[in-house]
């Protein structure tokens, strides 16, 4: 599969990104070297991250995924090889959040030391900040961009008219732009991205990076009615949120689908979503190289119109 342009930007990526939140959470640096150097071997090169990840892991503080990137890409000397994405403005600590100018500033720096790099190639504003005008978080990331920090820009968790604003901002002060957006959004919850974020998307050619592309594990079909729910920590929130009647009368047809394609359900659904005219790459984490494997041969699955 060719791939494709984040937005107007020069980053080219594999139309897979793998989603660095389970490093230092649920898979330890080790295991995280394992599934990295098998996306990179099958051809992956597409990685996305936070400051934030991993803060609700037991013991943790936040910067333990991007220490495991930096730790990564220092042993295995790749860093010119990775599309890196990371992202800021979630609360790290006391008075370490939003995205006001003089904090957007030390969140950088402090990205750039744990992932051992000087330059991010996607960076993005995970959350929208209300109290801090628009125009001085773009124009402090436009001088991220202009210093050589970060090579693209992107947004996380913004509704449709927010990101309109904050296009119209961009070209009216001159300013580099969001290329790119990471919003919620699977073959299940679609409405709210259909019919608000991605109208916007598509006029203005933004990139979109979805997270929680196989609805927290639900749509990979491991969860089942009836069937006692295992003990992560992602098992309640998928309990709650997905399985109902619409979201099993959603699984069955993937399921349906998957067999008729010797596929996987998770390779189907991925699949959709890299087929939607508007997503550049979903984001699905793996823990394992297994996992890895069977999320990557998504890529060679053809959906039927």
């Amino acid at each position: 599969m060719k791939k494709r342009q984040i937005g107007k930007s020069d980053l080219t990526v594999v139309p897979l990104c793998l989603g660095g939140n389970v490093f230092g959470w649920t898979i330890d640096e080790a295991r995280s070297f394992e599934v990295l150097d098998a996306f990179m071997d099958l051809g992956g090169d597409f990685i996305d991250t936070a400051d934030v990840y991993a803060t609700w892991g037991a013991g943790n503080k936040g910067g333990e995924s991007e220490t495991i990137l930096g730790n990564w890409m220092k042993a295995r000397g790749n860093r010119d090889r990775v599309i890196l994405a990371t992202k800021l403005g979630s609360k790290m600590g006391e008075g370490q959040e939003g995205l006001s100018a003089a904090y957007m500033v030390q969140a950088v720096e402090a990205s750039l030391q744990r992932l051992q790099t000087d330059y991010i190639d996607l960076y993005q504003a995970h959350v929208d900040d209300s109290e801090t005008p628009l125009e001085e978080t773009l124009r402090a990331f436009d001088a991220l961009v202009k210093a050589g920090k970060v090579r693209a820009l992107g947004s996380s968790n913004f509704s449709g008219a927010r990101m309109a604003e904050a296009l119209a901002t961009s070209q009216k002060l001159g300013l580099a732009r969001y290329e790119c957006t990471q919003p919620f959004y699977n073959m299940i919850k679609r409405e709210d991205y259909e019919k608000d974020l991605e109208p916007v998307l598509l006029a203005n050619q933004v990139g979109c990076i979805p997270y929680s592309a196989l609805a927290s594990g639900f749509l990979s079909g491991k969860y089942k009615s009836g069937v006692a729910m295992p003990q992560t920590p992602r098992a309640g929130g998928v309990e709650q949120r997905y399985m109902n009647e619409a979201g099993f009368a959603v699984l069955a047809q993937v399921e349906t689908l998957a067999k008729q394609l010797s596929a996987t359900p998770a390779q189907v659904a991925l699949a959709w979503l890299m087929a939607r005219p508007s997503i550049t790459a979903p984001i699905a984490s793996a823990t394992s190289v297994a996992q890895l494997k069977e999320l990557m041969g998504a890529l060679a699955v053809q959906l039927p119109a």
